[in-house]
This record gives C-alpha cells, sequence and structure tokens, in this order.
C-alpha cells in the first residue's frame, strides 16, 4: 500500500478502528486487576499482559491515526506483521493459562482470574483473526474499494445470492471470526483458499483450547 493512498487507506480502515479497540482494553483490564488482586499464573508479574498486548495497542493507534492521516503502519505487509504478531502473542497467553492449569493447584486459582484471562485471549483471537481477515482478502481492504473484490479467499451468502453491489466490510469478516470461534468451523461463509483454511483451522484451535479446557477448569474452580 503506497503513502499516496493514503486517503483510501483512510477510509477503509475507519470501520475497523472501533474493533481494534478491544483488544488492547481488554489486556489493560486484565492487567489492572491482576495487579490489585495478586494475580500470579506461573509467577509471572501483572505487566507481562501490558506486554503482550502491546501490539494490540500499535494497532489500534495506527487505525485511529488512519481515519485523518496516513496512521504509524505505512504498508498493509507491515500491518499483516503486527497481525502475526498480535497472534503470537496470544499464542503465548494462552500458554501460560494453560500450563497455570496445569502446575496450579485448585487452591491458588481464582476463578475470576481464569475467567477474565480466558475473556480477555477469547476476545483477541475474535478480533485478530477478524482483521486478518479483512486486511488479507483480495488485496486488503484499499484494493477491494479501488479495483473491488478480485481473487476471492471467503464466499459470503451475498456472493451465492448474486448481490453484485454487496462488498464486505469489517464486521462482516468479525463476523465470520466470531461464528468460527464459536462453532469451530465456518458457518454461513465459507473459505475457498487454503491460507483462509488455515487460518480459520488455527483460529478455531485457539478458540476451543480457552473455551473448553479454560472455562471447564473455571467452572470447577469456582464450584469448589
Amino acid at each position: 500500500m503506497r503513502i499516496g493512498d493514503a486517503g483510501e487507506r483512510s477510509e477503509a480502515r475507519r470501520e475497523a478502528a472501533p474493533a481494534a479497540t478491544a483488544v488492547p482494553v481488554v489486556f489493560i483490564a486484565l492487567a489492572i486487576v491482576s495487579k490489585s488482586q495478586g494475580w500470579e499464573l506461573l509467577d509471572l508479574p501483572w505487566w507481562v499482559w501490558l506486554f503482550l498486548g502491546a501490539p494490540a495497542l500499535l494497532l489500534m493507534i495506527d487505525l485511529l491515526l488512519a481515519i485523518r492521516d496516513h496512521g504509524l503502519v505505512r504498508t498493509r505487509a507491515a500491518a499483516l506483521v503486527l497481525l502475526g504478531l498480535l497472534v503470537v502473542g496470544n499464542f503465548v497467553a494462552l500458554g501460560i493459562l494453560v500450563a497455570g492449569l496445569v502446575a496450579s493447584s485448585t487452591a491458588d486459582l481464582s476463578g475470576g482470574e481464569l475467567l477474565l484471562t480466558g475473556f480477555a485471549i477469547y476476545t483477541s483471537d475474535v478480533v485478530v483473526f477478524g482483521l486478518i481477515f479483512w486486511e488479507l482478502e483480495a488485496g486488503g481492504p484499499v484494493a477491494r474499494r479501488t479495483r473491488g473484490r478480485e481473487a476471492v479467499e471467503f464466499r459470503f451468502p451475498q456472493d451465492d445470492a448474486g448481490v453484485r453491489s454487496w462488498k464486505p466490510h469489517a464486521w462482516d469478516y468479525l463476523y465470520v471470526s466470531v461464528t468460527n470461534s464459536i462453532a469451530f468451523s465456518p458457518t454461513d461463509t465459507m473459505p475457498m483458499s487454503l491460507r483462509a483454511k488455515a487460518l480459520m483451522g488455527l483460529e478455531s484451535f485457539i478458540s476451543a483450547v480457552t473455551i473448553l479446557l479454560v472455562a471447564a477448569r473455571a467452572v470447577n474452580v469456582l464450584g469448589s
């Protein structure tokens, strides 16, 4: 994406800015509550959640600045790298949580700690993968606005209905991410490329571990 595309970039990215704020907000909230409650999974300090959420904060600032200016991330490749860092951070956060489940006894774990940590990881999973879908398909949001959808990687119901004037927006891809994270499989929107299938499978894996293992242990802790 060239700097000269700043106008189109600002218009295309305006819709994604609100969703991007969710990830740093939940990680900041988790860090604040962890500090106030003395939560230390695997004896890690509370600020580790701020470190893992730092790329999300940078992404949020970039999308907010892109509404009126060029933003911080000037190329589509850099945006994808930043989103990739968020996926890695989410894997690390999930690893910390799962290791905490294995290494800690029920008496050392709080149900609230497990639920809030799992919620932060799940929220990040949904938003980050939704933005990855939005950034990847058909050359990205700017290309879709200027050239239309070419080399479609997701087939929406509107595509089958023959709605030619319809174009997916950021919230359409976030909806795909939400349904994929809950159902652990495609629902009404089908992945058409191997890359899209791999990404949806990766999202489902993170979601399944978070929901099935963490939620089950949290309910057990709360019950005791």
